[in-house]
């Protein structure tokens, strides 16, 4: 029996599987003459065309890394927002606790001022505690202007022959811990003045009680209370002595363990009889000698230029509480 299959069928066989379509290139069959045409294929169900490529996102290639990096970089910005916070903090807590003390309290601060600022005198240089110029706006006569010049600086020392003799008294109730003293000359050297510091060695109540007696028995304007001026030979206050001083101020400071005074004379070194406290020759409607000279006028700028200076220094060199 022939067992070799015709590749055709007839119309009455079952319809066979459709066939694989013949490879590229393949030239088909072509049935022998008399073969009834072969029935159509049945219709193929159609297939739905492959999704469309989406559209490229709007990020190219270095916007994508830049919103990949954005949650890093911010979260950088917020690190260090946060460490400059943490860090301002810290900064103003050491200074809170170094002025405030470890409880807060104003007392504690004002007491660490005050014995800290006793070593000023050392512990500043020489140019910061008597600067080589001093300017002083409307401290002049009729509010003019005045600038000094240093023109030297006495070593630190004692308080012996720096006072006349009642004043040294006086002193005596506060000690003296040391004394610093430096001499300037106006714009004309016309004028000098010693600027003179002592530090106590007395605590706050002691120079509160000398602040008061000074205040009330009018020691700060008797004329024999006097501070003694600093010579220095080969300047222009190389004949300021005992006898030619013309005014003076002195203050006692409460905040701090000093006692702060100036003194003025004329640089030719002419003699002056009646020497006149700076608080009266600089008053309104003086017109007395020294009022006229303006040298009352350079004891007081000096004076009130130191005093700022002391405050200044005092908060800027005590060192922090331990």
């Amino acid at each position: 029996m022939n067992t070799e299959q015709s590749p055709w069928r007839s119309e009455s066989s079952p319809p066979a599987p459709a066939r694989p379509a013949a490879p590229p290139g393949r030239s088909r069959p072509v049935p022998p003459p008399g073969t009834p045409p072969r029935p159509a294929a049945p219709p193929q169900p159609s297939v739905p065309p492959p999704p469309a490529a989406p559209p490229p996102t709007a990020f190219g290639p270095l916007q994508r890394s830049a919103a990949l990096r954005l949650p890093n970089r911010t979260a950088r910005i917020v690190a260090a927002l946060a460490c400059l916070v943490l860090g301002t903090g810290l900064l103003g807590g050491a200074a809170a606790g170094a002025w405030l003390g470890s409880d807060g309290d104003p007392a504690d601060s004002a007491a660490h001022v005050f014995t800290e600022s006793r070593d000023l005198w050392r512990d500043l240089p020489v140019d910061d505690l008597f600067p080589p110029e001093i300017s002083g706006e409307g401290t002049g006569p009729g509010g003019a202007d005045r600038n000094w010049t240093r023109i030297a600086v006495a070593p630190d020392s004692g308080c012996a022959d720096a006072f006349d003799p009642l004043l040294a008294e006086v002193l005596e109730t506060v000690g003296c811990h040391r004394l610093v003293r430096a001499t300037y000359s106006d714009e004309t050297q016309t004028a000098v003045t010693t600027v003179g510091l002592l530090f106590t060695t007395a605590d706050a109540p002691a120079m509160a009680r000398l602040g008061e007696r000074f205040a009330d028995e009018n020691l700060a304007t008797r004329p024999d209370l006097l501070p003694r001026p600093f010579p220095a030979p080969g300047t222009p206050a190389e004949d300021f002595g005992d006898a030619q001083r013309v005014s003076w101020s002195i203050r006692v400071a409460t905040d701090i363990p000093v006692v702060r005074w100036t003194v003025t004379g004329f640089a030719d070194g002419r003699e002056f009889p009646d020497p006149e406290p700076a608080a009266e020759a600089t008053a309104e409607g003086q017109d007395t000698t020294v009022a006229l000279s303006g040298l009352g006028h350079e004891a007081q700028g000096l004076a009130d230029a130191f005093d700022t200076r002391l405050r200044e220094a005092a908060g800027r060199y005590a060192p922090e509480q331990g």
